[in-house]
């Protein structure tokens, strides 16, 4: 497996902002209003990921010796979570990029405006932490490997 590349994040955030475009397109008046808070789960995952993301670094600077697979698993978890963060990001940035100009013919769109900004805001948080995540899970370099080998040894 290899770290994220920043095309990987773009494309993923086009194929969200065109798939959600197409679908508010031909859709929008028989979707439900999109709540505010619905990007919320996204700020949730992104602080849980931070704090994992601190837990890793903190124990590979001290020297401590951390599960292989453990680590592992957090890479995947910060790939799948920078992807489904960009694919997310891009979706509400389409939705807010079709409500936005209709708000002042459609009672829903402001509302539904508020509810993109906030998604939109939340999906990008959950990129960055799990672009963190994946950043401290690297193996350090030699020259930090055996600053910590002398202070700890």
């Amino acid at each position: 497996m290899h770290f994220t590349r920043p095309r990987e994040l773009v494309v993923a955030a086009v194929l969200g902002l065109v798939l959600i475009y197409v679908v508010f397109q031909f859709g929008y008046g028989d979707l439900p209003p999109l709540p505010l808070l619905a990007g919320v789960t996204f700020a949730v995952l992104a602080v849980i990921e931070a704090g994992v993301a601190y837990s890793i670094r903190s124990r590979i600077r001290a020297g401590r010796v951390i599960s292989a697979i453990g680590v592992a698993r957090s890479v995947a978890l910060a790939k799948a979570s920078s992807l489904a963060g960009a694919f997310m990001t891009g979706a509400w940035v389409a939705a807010f990029a079709y409500v936005f100009p209709r708000r002042d013919e459609l009672v829903a769109a402001v509302s539904d405006s508020r509810s993109a900004v906030v998604g939109a805001v939340c999906s990008a948080l959950l990129v960055a932490a799990g672009l963190w995540l994946e950043h401290c899970c690297r193996t350090p370099p030699e020259s930090d490997r055996d600053r910590v080998r002398r202070t700890t040894g």
